[in-house]
């Protein structure tokens, strides 16, 4: 959630600065293949730092689309090699790895990108790996297929697109009034007027593509795997209460005089709910698969979130503080969707 316009290159300059450095905390072992992921983060990183001396207003911009092409792009086209490999579609395959190397020119895709075409001359069928940090846990296959079978967050998705078209059509998405009118949350309206819907409408309302972006992101990475451990109503109980209490912790603290907000919209409290849930979820069903990795990977998420809220005025951090702590004690009481044969454990994300 945030309560003003935000700084893009504020917002690309973080992401530039912060993705890199956690590739180099977790791909920075001698022992391990990941050279290229190495040296892509360094040139990232010196981009975005010569940017920063030369041009500080563009900084974020310039670092941002380094970040893209260096970073997320070749993390995003190795995860779809192997997917495709996965499939025994290797021709697919070394296509792509090959025009990867434009952008990951790296002895590790290259030896790829050869093993690739053998498996295709020879007919064979094992199973190829990407050299993606830390991604060993990921069922790529269930990608394709993750939003189908996860029918909660598709409906969230699209309520959050079809109000942010809603926004359009009204006016001007940064323009208080518009934002007023339409239901934004207004401390002093909740406490004074009674307009407790507030608390409600400001969850699917958004300050422009990017912030809609984010959340939406968000919500697809996240929201699947634990929809599909908790299931689909209890799901949407989570993301609704989680939201409903971070919007309620924001008046309170407002009323208290700890925070000073006039005017606060957006889904990102009811993502760090789903956040808090799956903490409060593995933490106590501590025997499911891989649940020391998957609550590392929590952690990460909470402390960049914290550092972002930090270095962005704009943004509420009570917002997202309520709706974690409120999803981590919702995490806590739910139980796992029952399955034929036992329970659904979920898949990691």
């Amino acid at each position: 959630m945030f309560s003003s316009r935000l700084n893009l290159n504020h917002i690309f300059l973080f992401l530039a600065i912060v993705s890199p450095l956690l590739v180099l905390a977790r791909a920075w072992r001698p022992s391990a293949p990941y050279h290229g992921w190495r040296l892509a983060a360094l040139v990232v990183l010196a981009v975005t730092g010569c940017a920063w001396l030369l041009w500080p207003k563009a900084s974020g911009y310039i670092g941002g689309t380094a970040w893209f092409l260096l970073l997320f792009l070749p993390a995003i086209a190795l995860r779809k090699i192997t997917e495709l490999a996965a499939h025994g579609q290797y021709k697919s395959a070394g296509k792509l790895g090959a025009a990867l190397q434009i952008l990951h020119p790296t002895a590790e895709l290259r030896e790829q990108v050869r093993l690739f075409r053998r498996l295709k001359s020879n007919a064979a069928h094992p199973r190829a790996f990407s050299s993606v940090p830390d991604n060993r846990d990921i069922d790529y296959g269930s990608r394709r297929s993750q939003l189908r079978s996860a029918p909660a967050v598709l409906v969230l998705i699209l309520a959050n697109v079809l109000v942010f078209l809603f926004e359009i059509s009204v006016g001007d998405w940064n323009d208080p009034r518009v934002l007023h009118r339409i239901g934004a949350l207004e401390p002093h309206a909740v406490v004074s007027e009674g307009e407790y819907w507030r608390l409600f409408t400001a969850l699917f309302l958004h300050g422009g593509f990017l912030h809609l972006a984010f959340n939406l992101f968000a919500l697809y990475f996240l929201g699947p795997p634990l929809e599909r451990s908790i299931g689909t109503m209890r799901f949407f109980a989570c993301y609704l209460i989680s939201g409903l209490a971070s919007s309620a912790g924001v008046v309170a603290l407002n009323e208290l005089g700890l925070v000073r907000v006039a005017e606060v919209i957006g889904a990102s409290g009811c993502i760090m709910g789903v956040v808090g849930a799956w903490a409060g979820f593995l933490l106590r069903h501590h025997h499911t698969p891989f649940a020391k990795q998957r609550l590392a990977n929590i952690g990460l998420i909470v402390v960049i979130q914290i550092a972002f809220d930090l270095s962005t005025p704009q943004v509420s951090m009570a917002a997202h503080m309520c709706g974690l702590v409120a999803g981590f004690f919702l995490g806590l009481i739910l139980a796992p969707r029952p399955v034929a044969g036992g329970v659904d454990p979920g898949r990691s994300y």
